[in-house]
């Protein structure tokens, strides 16, 4: 099995909001060491949000402060890689652009090898072009290495039809259709992610990263969340 786990960057920052909490990635880390131990193959894709938000900018123009945000994951990826590794893992880091020694530039035929030999695969950067965000990042990476399923580790524990932040009504979906997402422009990913994964037959798992054993659960397809079919 392969899959493809998007974390976000505000989720990694744990009770900071900002910068990294390692007893959150380490979970992470012991987390995703189980399911490769038991020979499912990880990639992952980690946004930015912990250092920057060029959206919320006014004074930057858009494609700079993009570019600062493709670097924001960099940062993130290469944190988490390493305490992936103090935890006996092996990693590597993909980008699309070159970026010295820090990195490997990606290719679908490199992130195959790296599978090969047990290790995990961080796609860093985005897509390389500004104007997309990480969730559509997520999306083209787990198209291109033809993951099974794409898990999407959030602050709340799936997919609601309103925000339950605002809403204490709002009621969560169990399993909904990535067209009935679209529909009703849920926002589970943005709307470029959510075409690129309905067009390639992606299914998604939505859940709250901080519940115990969050990610083996959703691996599993047995976990307190949302399932988006496609």
């Amino acid at each position: 099995m392969r899959i493809l786990l998007k974390l976000s960057g505000e989720a990694l920052a744990g009770p900071n909001k900002t910068g990294f909490d390692e007893e959150t990635v380490r979970g992470v880390a012991l987390q995703v060491k189980q399911l490769v131990d038991e020979g499912t193959q990880v990639g992952i894709v980690i946004g930015g949000g912990n250092f920057w938000r060029g959206r919320s900018s006014e004074s930057i123009d858009r494609v700079k402060a993009d570019q600062i945000g493709m670097l924001a994951t960099i940062m993130n990826c290469i944190y988490v890689s390493e305490i992936f590794r103090s935890t006996g893992m092996k990693t590597n880091i993909l980008t699309p652009f070159e970026c010295g020694s820090f990195t490997k530039l990606f290719s679908k035929d490199r992130a195959n090898k790296y599978f090969e030999r047990g290790m995990v695969v961080f796609f860093a950067g985005g897509t390389g072009h500004p104007y997309f965000s990480t969730d559509t990042g997520a999306s083209l990476r787990a198209i291109e290495i033809e993951a099974d399923v794409m898990l999407l580790a959030k602050a709340i524990d799936g997919v609601y039809d309103s925000d339950p932040m605002t809403n204490p009504d709002a009621k969560r979906y169990d399993t909904i259709s990535i067209d009935e997402v679209v529909a009703q422009n849920l926002q589970v990913v943005d709307m470029t992610a959510s075409i690129m994964v309905k067009e390639n037959h992606i299914p998604m798992r939505v859940f709250a990263l901080q519940e115990e054993n969050s990610i083996i659960k959703a691996a599993s397809g047995k976990f307190n969340g949302t399932t988006v079919t496609a």
